[in-house]
């Protein structure tokens, strides 16, 4: 079970992110969970959303660059070692993770991550029992 992403291009500069969030505020689009990444000129949104394909074009429509990417998002147990449990079952398979962001709530974590072979990572994932999510209960 796949989970599509946003990716935002955005501008190095004072109100860029204010803007992104408006625009999706604006037209009723909620942001699930987000991760932003920066450089020197530039920072990168990754960002699940509540309707991605709306998301997607008003956020072109306002002239940003917008790509989807499949990742892959579960839940574990929010308890020390928990992550790397998991994480371990993909390295055991040559799982390489090229990026992942997380947040927790009580006693819940929930985890994004992209990794090269997303199949393949479902795949072991589903075989060792871990918490798949989709969009619906990712938000919950």
């Amino acid at each position: 079970m796949t989970i599509k992403q946003l990716s935002v291009f955005i501008e190095n500069k004072t109100g860029r992110i204010n803007e992104v969030t408006r625009i999706l505020g604006q037209n009723g689009i909620n942001m699930t969970a987000f991760s932003l990444a920066e450089s020197a000129d530039f920072g990168i949104l990754r960002m699940v959303v509540s309707d991605v394909e709306l998301a997607k074009r008003v956020l072109k429509e306002a002239h940003f660059g917008v790509t989807v990417t499949d990742v892959v998002c579960f839940s574990c147990p929010n308890t020390p070692g928990s992550l790397a449990t998991v994480l371990e079952y993909l390295a055991k398979e040559n799982i390489f993770i090229e990026y992942m962001y997380a947040f927790s709530k009580g006693d819940t974590a929930n985890v994004v991550i992209r990794p090269t072979d997303v199949n393949r990572c479902i795949e072991i994932l589903t075989f060792y029992k871990c918490d798949l999510l989709n969009r619906t209960n990712l938000s919950q």
